[in-house]
């Protein structure tokens, strides 16, 4: 059964080029709830532990460097089948490749500078809120 929560970060290129706004009035205008929201920086030991699961990856260093490059805008969303449903919304990795209409096409810049992160599961959409949120936050 799919769950009701997402996670969703607006990363450091969206930021920089002013797109914030435009972006959560997307989500909320297709259907989610903002539960929990907040702007940070990332420093380079947060960062690197969020996405410790790439750190073999060849990408891992400049996937750390890029999200400690600026402000981001974490969030816990809420809609009936809120990882699919975000995941169709955000559109492919690659916004060249993404459908139009969805955010990655129409705010991101490369598949590295790919405007937001969407969780890709129930259960990381839970660990990934938990990282930024307390339950309280978010109940």
């Amino acid at each position: 059964m799919a769950g009701n929560v997402t996670f969703t970060m607006i990363k450091p290129d969206a930021t920089a080029a002013g797109h914030t706004g435009k972006i959560i009035d997307k989500i909320i205008e297709s259907g989610f709830t903002i539960k929990a929201m907040k702007l940070t920086r990332l420093s380079k030991e947060e960062a690197g532990k969020f996405y410790e699961v790439h750190k073999e990856r060849p990408f891992y260093g400049e996937l750390v460097d890029y999200m400690t490059s600026g402000p981001i805008v974490a969030a816990i969303l809420v809609k009936d089948n809120a990882v699919e449903d975000f995941r169709t919304l955000i559109g492919a990795t690659d916004p060249q490749k993404a459908a139009e209409g969805t955010i990655r096409r129409m705010f991101a810049t490369s598949i590295a500078a790919n405007a937001v992160h969407g969780s890709d599961s129930d259960e990381n959409a839970l660990i990934e809120g938990a990282f930024y949120f307390s339950t309280r936050e978010h109940a």
